[in-house]
């Protein structure tokens, strides 16, 4: 999907959001269900067209022998769903308006359920009835037309696309409480690519709407052998009753197969999550601190490498002990989530990679257990709802170098979506990505994407009037920015980007007091000049000095020039200097 066909899907969402508000009877906070609903119809139908001949052509060779089998299974098999006649989005959008569109629009999801068994109660029906009015009654037909001529090629998560526009447009009370926030493709994108996932079972804890199982499918799917089908089994947690239906839609849309189940994931473990998992991705709720103790600290997942505490109990004698902060909870369980070669990734608040007290213990831990990989400073205002800085830690239990950390500020690498918001652009994505891949060794992924944006170079137009069209000069900026920081094609420290730091040794991450934050080892580069940190530091004192002297320069110069005064007026005069 280009940035134009984004731009139109969203104005569509605004177009259809204005129909609800002026003519439904819905409040602002259940706009995003009925319309959800009807995006999941015509990418549903989009999607299974492109399997129906196949899933037809089976059906119909096999029909009348032994091997016959009903077509909804076939369809299931092939595409993840069965889509009848009449729960198509194309059926629902030509019905003539003496129809009740509300209850055929039920009838559909229904019909959708009953042959795919992860989205049984799972799709919205009854509120169908609530989108037309007496004043308006064709206020649902309007929405059908409204979507009917949205772009569905589309490699990128649109259902989390969708969501983290009603956050940011309506303030969905599923992002807003307890530090929760949508997590944006392209950060999702940039994680899935340093974990570089092949196969196996994935884990999100938090999963909100399932983004991060969609980018790993896709990332697999990118990279696997065509036809060789992706391998990957999604297990999601998710408090939220709602957001657990859309999570549901979205795996299915995408052909992914798992479960994602309703629960508190401090308090209930519904896949028995320690040791098990090939990957674990999430971006868990930030700074909670209502956390109960007592129902957290016995628990293997959370208290291998040590439990988040108070210093001093509560002085309420009903009041039960908490976490102080759940953010090392979280940490834990990413850590502890694991198999032996199992990787992870999760976004966290900044403030955890320097906390004290029992937290600092708790890193220290897992930092000299070598299970920590890589930290990454993200750039602030990623997210839709929230300016909160946060950053990226990456797990992984068979990293060869286990007194390493990888180091990335990425603070500076952005690309400015609006005045508020920013976001990776994919050049940006697969920049960040390849620093990884030269530290693990793998220099001809490095030359590999040098070619890839030399053959873009070459076929690009000098310049461009067109937003997704780009012009030479933006591909030879993607080579300059390779080849300036890794000229040799391998992995060297930058200063102000990326540093491998040891455990021990002089500036290393115990001289550093085990803080985790990218900032403490990568240094600093003034991005008008080029400088680093020391460089900066000595010309700021040359230029000191060169002020100091220039200013007792002056002093000099304003007694002279008072002296030379006095002799021309007269000695009684007096002569004041300007201070």
């Amino acid at each position: 999907m280009t940035n134009k066909q984004l731009k139109n899907l969203k104005a569509k969402l605004w177009e259809s959001a204005d129909q609800l508000r002026a003519n439904s009877g819905l409040k602002s906070t259940e706009y995003a269900t009925p319309i959800l609903g009807l995006i999941f119809l015509r990418f549903a139908e989009s999607k299974y067209s492109t399997f129906e001949t196949g899933i037809n052509a089976e059906y119909e060779k096999k029909k009348g022998t032994r091997a016959e089998r009903p077509i909804h299974e076939i369809a299931v098999e092939k595409c993840g769903y069965y889509l009848p006649q009449e729960a198509r989005f194309d059926y629902l959008l030509n019905l003539p308006e003496s129809e009740n569109l509300a209850e055929k629009t039920k009838n559909a999801m229904e019909k959708i359920e009953k042959y795919t068994a992860e989205l049984i109660d799972t799709l919205p029906k009854d509120i169908y009835y609530s989108v037309n009015s007496e004043d308006d009654p064709l206020v649902l037909a309007k929405l059908f037309k409204v979507f009917k001529d949205i772009p569905t090629d589309i490699s990128l998560d649109i259902f989390g696309e969708i969501y983290e526009y009603f956050l940011g447009e309506f303030a969905l009370a599923e992002g807003q409480g307890g530090g929760e926030f949508f997590t944006p493709s392209t950060v999702v994108q940039y994680m899935v690519e340093v974990l570089a996932p092949t196969e196996g079972e994935i884990f999100d804890p938090a999963c909100g709407s399932g983004g991060m199982f969609v980018q790993t499918a896709h990332y697999i799917a990118r990279h696997s052998a065509k036809g060789s089908g992706i391998n990957l089994r999604a297990h999601g947690v998710e408090k939220t009753g709602a957001t657990v239906k859309l999570a549901k839609m979205n795996l299915v849309l995408n052909n992914v197969r798992g479960s994602i189940t309703e629960a508190n994931s401090y308090y209930r473990d519904p896949y028995e999550s320690f040791g098990r998992f090939n990957y674990v991705m999430a971006n868990p709720p930030f700074n909670v601190d209502e956390v109960e103790l007592d129902q957290v600290k016995s628990q293997p997942r959370f208290n291998t490498y040590g439990v988040p505490q108070n210093k001093t109990k509560k002085n309420k004698k009903d009041a039960k002990e908490t976490v102080p902060n759940a953010n090392y909870l979280w940490i834990n369980l990413f850590a502890t989530s694991l198999k032996e070669n199992g990787r992870a990734a999760l976004v966290m608040a900044n403030s955890a990679s320097d906390a004290g007290h029992s937290e600092k213990d708790i890193r220290i831990k897992l930092v000299e257990s070598g299970i920590i990989s890589q930290m990454v400073t993200l750039p602030t205002n990623m997210f839709t709802s929230v300016t909160l800085p946060a950053t990226l830690w990456f797990f992984d239990r068979a990293k060869p170098r286990k007194d390493e950390i990888l180091f990335i500020d990425a603070r500076n690498i952005f690309t400015q979506i609006d005045r508020a918001h920013r976001k990776f652009s994919n050049e940006q994505v697969k920049n960040l990505a390849v620093i990884s891949r030269l530290y693990e060794g793998k220099n001809d992924e490095f030359t590999a994407l040098l070619n890839e944006y030399r053959a873009a170079l070459a076929a690009a137009p000098e310049t461009s009037g067109d937003e997704d069209v780009t012009p030479k000069a933006y591909w030879q900026e993607q080579i300059d920015w390779l080849t300036t920081r890794f000229p040799d094609g391998v992995y060297v420290d930058v200063i102000g980007l990326c540093k491998a730091a040891k455990l021990d040794g002089e500036d290393g991450i115990k001289d550093q007091d085990y803080s985790l934050n990218p900032g403490r080892y990568v240094g600093v580069v003034i991005e008008d000049d080029g400088m680093s940190e020391e460089e900066f530091k000595t010309e700021m004192l040359k230029l000191n000095n060169e002020l100091t002297a220039l200013n007792a320069e002056a002093q000099t110069l304003e007694r002279t020039i008072a002296d030379n005064l006095r002799s021309l007026v007269g000695s009684g005069t007096e002569v004041r200097s300007v201070e």
